[in-house]
Formats: C-alpha cells, structure tokens, sequence
C-alpha cells in the first residue's frame, strides 16, 4: 500500500514538479492519509539528486499546507460543528477529535496551532475548532506558515540527508515529533520567563 502510495506520489512531482508539491501539501491536510510523512522526505531524495531546490520545495510545501488550513479554518468559521460532523467521514474527523482539539485551545491557547503543525493527525484538525472559535486570521497565518515551515524543513532536510533511504524517516517520524516538541515546549517557556523577569 505504501509503495504504491509512493509511486503515485512520485509520479505526481515528477509531472508537475512545485506546483505538484503544493498540491499534495493541500490535499494532506484535508485528507490525512495522504501523509506529508511520505511526501516530504521523497522530495528531500528528489534534492539530493538534483530535482529538485531544497528552499524553494519548503517555501511551496509551506504555501500548499497554509492553503489546505485555510480550507478547514473556513468550513469550522461558516459551516461550524454542524458542517464538520455531516462531512466528517470523508475528512477524518469525528466529534471526539473537536472536543480534543478544542480542549488543546482552552489549554494552551492559539499557540497550539503552531505546535499542532507538527504533530501527525493534530494538524489538519486543529485548523478547525480554529476556525469555529474565530481565531484571528492574521495570527492563525502566521501561526499556521511557522509551525508548517519547521515541520516542512525538518521531514525534508531528513530526506535529503538519508538519500536512498528516505523512506526511514517515516519509522522514526514518532520520535522526531517528540524531539521536537520537548524542544519547542522549552524554548516557549524560556521566552516566557525572560519576558516576564524583563517586565519586572
């Protein structure tokens, strides 16, 4: 299954190349068995060989995935819970994975959208309670291009660093997300300290 998800992914970069890519990004975040987990390490092999630019392949991958967000953000801001549950069985998503992802706003607040970018699963959902509780546009963008950005360069780089072996990075992408997430978690509560001491 796999592999031939991989061949039609392949396929479809080689055919239309950037735009390909962007399109791809797009459709992982509306439909998430399409998983970025596959399509951007195989572009990082695609770097490695010269096919393709490593930032030009972030910045696309980055404008497909913030495309695909503006799709869910719209139908949680329009259509509400209501829209999302009547089409949920071709998105993915079920009334428990609203109440979760609205729990993680009430909790950490719009920041989860960063951090959700880089949590398989977390963030397609996440664009929609996003939208249902009115986020501001402006900061879920900037948000939703940041959190993309890091997740994009890192499964990419991982690609272009494995070359032959890429598809590895899909075994480990569990234990990279963590990483990644201790890391972030640290940085954000150290920013916050030194602007609370800064302000005393």
């Amino acid at each position: 299954m796999l592999g031939n998800l991989s061949q039609w992914i392949a396929d479809n970069l080689a055919a239309f190349g950037y735009p390909g890519l962007a399109a791809l990004l797009l459709i992982e975040n509306l439909f998430p068995p399409i998983p970025s987990e596959l399509i951007l390490p195989l572009v990082g092999f695609l770097i490695g060989r010269g096919e393709m630019s490593f930032l030009p392949a972030v910045l696309v991958a980055t404008a497909g995935a913030l495309l695909g967000a503006y799709i869910l953000y719209a139908l949680g801001l329009w259509g509400g819970r209501p829209l999302v549950l009547r089409y949920g069985r071709w998105l993915r998503v079920k009334e428990g994975d609203l109440d979760r992802a609205e729990g993680w706003f009430d909790k950490y607040g719009d920041w989860v959208v960063f951090f959700a970018r880089m949590v398989p699963g977390a963030r397609s959902i996440v664009s929609i309670p996003a939208g249902m509780l009115r986020m501001n546009l402006l900061r879920f963008t900037l948000l939703t291009v940041l959190g993309s950005a890091a997740w994009n360069a890192l499964l990419i780089g991982a690609g272009w660093f494995l070359g032959a072996n890429w598809r590895q990075v899909t075994n480990v992408v569990g234990s990279i997300t963590n990483v990644v997430l201790v890391v972030l978690l640290v940085a954000t509560a150290g920013a916050a300290i030194w602007w609370w001491r800064r302000g005393r």
